[in-house]
């Protein structure tokens, strides 16, 4: 049986806590999916750029605010509550510890490395370094907005030297690309993140669970290579968006 292409364009910040929970869901499913499934499918993955905060608000070289107090300021101690709960409790279930300790870090610069990484090498590359970045900033309290901590991920990574990395992010080299993609997104009535759209016709909103994925992904197997109905029962998938 021909493996059917399902291609992925996943919308997405560092910024957001629930972004870092669902790249670990969809890459769960993804695997489990191939390894324990066997699906007859493959998978093209594409990050690209949000920025939940505007810049106006959070410039790249503002001076450093915590995490917590940012967020306790922008979006109130009750929603902040409900989701560090979340967050908390997902952590703990998973085993991986995602918190709100450190910086709040504007991302246009490692957005702009992760578009890089897409243009040197595609998903093989921009995967890796996007899920250290997630790693850095939600579970190492690492300040993304440092041009060292993104090389050093850079290099890590195998995406390029950490000199390397350096000349490109102390360029504007991808700035106006990355910001258009952002405006685009908006444009288009996206405001919160992550945005998963797959096969560029279905939208899946918010952190979901791999299982969510992995029924998507089933029906999409069951469907075949030509064209493939929805693999939706209903209206496309959505939850409240949380930053």
């Amino acid at each position: 049986m021909s493996a059917r292409v399902v291609k992925l364009t996943i919308i997405t910040d560092f910024a957001c806590a629930n972004c870092c929970v669902g790249q670990h869901e969809l890459l769960n499913a993804i695997n489990y999916c191939q390894d324990t499934l066997h699906l007859p499918l493959a998978f093209e993955m594409e990050h690209l750029p949000f920025r939940l905060l505007n810049t106006s608000i959070l410039a790249e070289d503002t001076p450093k605010v915590d995490k917590e107090d940012f967020l306790l300021k922008h979006i109130g101690k009750e929603r902040f509550s409900k989701l560090q709960a979340a967050i908390s409790k997902w952590a703990e279930e998973k085993g991986i510890p995602i918190s709100f300790r450190g910086v709040m870090s504007q991302t246009t610069r490692a957005h702009r490395l992760c578009q890089k990484a897409y243009k040197i090498g595609g998903q093989n590359l921009q995967i890796p370094l996007l899920c250290a970045v997630f790693k850095a900033h939600m579970e190492d309290a690492k300040d993304i907005a440092d041009i060292n901590v993104l090389a050093e991920l850079a290099e890590s990574t195998g995406t390029m030297s950490k000199e390397e990395a350096l000349a490109f992010l102390q360029s504007d080299e991808l700035e106006k690309e990355v910001n258009t993609m952002c405006d685009e997104a908006r444009s288009k009535g996206i405001t919160g993140v992550p945005m998963t759209i797959i096969d560029g016709k279905w939208a899946v909103s918010g952190g979901q669970s791999s299982d969510v994925f992995i029924q998507i992904f089933k029906k999409l197997a069951a469907a075949g290579v030509h064209n493939a109905p929805s693999p939706f029962s209903g209206p496309v998938v959505d939850t409240v968006l949380v930053a």
